[in-house]
């Protein structure tokens, strides 16, 4: 009787463990595949996605390139990941707040201002992402052409203008918003984000129907 109750409490205890043992599997292979995400965050806002290489992300992350494709299957994937990772950490303005400006002056004032703190603050990381952005999986290229046509949107909302002029108003909104406007007046030209601002700012009104 005895014998059978030390089984009958070892299988139970067994069933017991075998949760926790899958949970604490899942928690690894996570924290692996976020290791690898930070690595690749890293590397890419450091010597760019074009000169990140796979045994480099693999060492920087302290696991063999088996491990990083086992998580990543390819570069979509990863690019994914850590785009996402990288977007949580440095939320760029929100272009539909714009549209709440009645006044397009304002509107685009308030809009710049915003997005070239938001350059100012993330630079470094922006140049290389920008830079490189040509090398990267077709999606990001995609993603980041349909972010700024909805900046640019946002920032034209309820303006009307037909043929020549409505090309010529949403080119000049797509060129004060470019990372590589913002870089060019504040670091080439030395000018304040401010005055960056109101510059471009009196470039959209110009230009406005």
């Amino acid at each position: 009787m005895m014998g059978k109750s030390v089984k009958l409490n070892e299988q139970s205890c067994n069933a017991e463990s075998r949760p926790y043992r899958m949970l604490r599997r899942a928690e690894l292979v996570e924290d692996t595949r976020q290791r690898i995400v930070e690595a690749a965050v890293k590397l890419h806002t450091t010597v760019g996605p074009a000169r990140t290489t796979i045994s480099a992300l693999a060492e920087e992350a302290g696991v063999t390139r088996v491990t990083v494709y086992r998580h990543f299957a390819d570069d979509d994937e990863l690019f994914h990941a850590c785009r996402s990772h990288w977007l949580s950490l440095h939320p760029p303005p929100d272009p539909l707040r714009w549209q709440e400006v009645p006044a397009v002056e304002d509107r685009v004032r308030q809009a710049l201002q915003e997005r070239y703190a938001w350059y100012r603050q993330n630079h470094d990381a922006l140049f290389l992402l920008r830079r490189d952005l040509a090398s990267m999986p077709q999606f990001v290229q995609e993603a980041n052409r349909a972010a700024e046509q909805e900046a640019v949107g946002a920032l034209l909302h309820g303006v009307r203008a037909r043929g020549r002029a409505r090309r010529r108003l949403y080119a000049a909104a797509g060129h004060v918003l470019s990372f590589w406007t913002w870089r060019s007046l504040a670091l080439d030209q030395g000018l304040l984000d401010s005055e960056a601002v109101e510059l471009a700012t009196r470039f959209i009104t110009s230009a406005s129907p």
